[in-house]
C-alpha cells in the first residue's frame, strides 16, 4: 500500500546514512487522534499498538488489517468526563508477554490482566504509590532483562482540580515487588530507555528551560550510580522547532532515536546529533520492529514510520 509522505530528513553528520537510506521517506499511516503516545511493536501479531492519551484508548495498526481500537477504556474508569489526558501513555511487555501500562488517569503502572490476543480493559496494580503519597502521572516506562521495570513519573496527566501529593517528579525501580526511588533531581522526567547492554539509562527532561537527555550509570544491580547530562537542545527550542524531549528508544548500535525539538533526533551514543527525522509536528515517542526495519513515531494527531537501514 502506497501512504502519504511527509517531511524530511536532515543530515548532520554521514554517520546517519548507516541509520536511514538516503531515499527514505516518511509515511503518514494513521491520522485523526488527540495526541498519539507509547508506540509498541507486538512481534506476533506483526501490528503496532499506540495510547490516544487524552481520548483514554489504544489503538492498533497493521499492514493488513489497518487501524482498530485495541483497548478502552486505557487509562481512567473514573466518572469525570472533564480530564485531559485519562489515558494510557507510555506501553511495553514485560518478561512473560503481559501489556504495561502507564495510566495517567489512574496514577499507576498497570498490568493487563488478558493476553494481547484477547485484549480486555482488566488492570492489575503493579505500582501506584510512593511512601504512601499517589503518584503524579507515570510517564513512560522500560524493562531490563532482571524484570525490574523503570518508569518515569511528571505531572503531565495531573488536571487543576487533581492533588499533587508528591513535591518532586522521580525516575522509579519495580523489582520483584520492591519499588526503589532512583531519581527525584529531574523537574520534568518523561522518556526513559536503557542501552543495549543495560549500564546505561537514559531519560529525557521536558522542560522548555532546560531541554535535555540524560545518561546515568547503572551497577550490576541495575541501581543508579553517576549521571549527567547527555545533549542539551534548549537552544534547538528558541529556533522555533516544535516538540520537547520526550520519548527515546535506543538502536543496537547504541544510537539513540529521541524525539524531541523539530521530531526526531537521531543521537550518537556520545551525545552528538547525527540528523533530525523533521516529522513537521510535536512528535511525543517512537518505537522499532523487532528487526529494526522500520521506527514507528506518533507524532500528534499521526502515526508515521521511516524505513531503517
Amino acid at each position: 500500500m502506497k501512504y502519504q509522505t511527509t517531511g524530511s530528513i536532515e543530515r548532520l553528520d554521514p554517520r546517519i546514512n548507516d541509520l536511514i537510506a538516503e531515499d527514505a521517506q516518511i509515511e503518514i499511516l494513521a491520522s485523526g487522534f488527540d495526541w498519539s503516545e507509547g508506540p509498541l511493536w507486538l512481534e506476533d501479531q506483526q501490528a503496532l499498538i499506540f495510547s490516544d492519551v487524552p481520548a483514554n484508548k489504544i489503538y492498533r495498526w497493521s499492514e493488513k488489517d489497518s487501524l482498530s481500537v485495541f483497548l478502552e477504556p486505557s487509562g481512567y474508569f473514573g466518572e469525570r468526563t472533564d480530564k485531559k489526558e485519562p489515558g494510557s501513555n507510555g506501553l511495553t511487555l514485560d518478561q512473560d508477554g503481559n501489556l504495561l501500562l502507564c495510566q495517567h488517569g489512574l496514577r499507576q503502572v498497570g498490568r493487563m490482566m488478558k493476553p494481547l490476543t484477547n485484549p480486555k480493559p482488566e488492570y492489575e496494580t503493579l505500582a501506584s504509590e510512593w511512601e504512601g503519597k499517589k503518584f503524579n502521572s507515570p510517564n513512560d516506562l522500560v524493562v531490563h532483562s532482571n524484570g525490574g521495570i523503570y518508569f518515569t513519573d511528571p505531572p503531565y496527566g495531573l488536571d487543576d482540580w487533581d492533588v499533587k501529593e508528591l513535591d518532586f517528579q522521580g525516575v522509579y525501580c519495580l523489582m520483584d515487588g520492591e519499588l526503589t526511588l532512583q531519581i527525584d533531581s529531574l523537574y520534568r522526567p518523561n522518556g526513559v530507555a536503557l542501552s543495549p547492554d543495560e549500564k546505561i539509562l537514559y531519560v529525557a527532561q521536558s522542560d522548555f528551560e532546560a531541554a535535555r537527555y540524560y545518561a546515568y550509570d547503572l551497577d550490576e544491580n541495575g541501581e543508579v550510580i553517576a549521571g549527567k547530562i547527555l545533549l542539551d537542545v534548549t537552544y534547538l527550542l528558541a529556533e522555533g522547532k516544535k516538540g520537547l524531549p520526550d520519548g527515546l528508544k535506543v538502536h543496537s548500535s547504541g544510537s539513540i532515536f529521541a524525539t524531541g525539538p523539530g521530531g526526531v533526533l537521531v543521537i550518537s551514543k556520545e551525545g552528538e546529533i547525527l540528523g533530525t527525522i523533521r516529522t513537521g509536528q510535536s512528535t511525543a515517542n517512537c518505537a522499532f520492529d523487532t528487526d529494526e526495519n522500520y521506527l514507528y513515531m506518533t507524532a500528534d494527531m499521526h502515526l508515521m514510520r521511516i524505513k531503517i537501514k
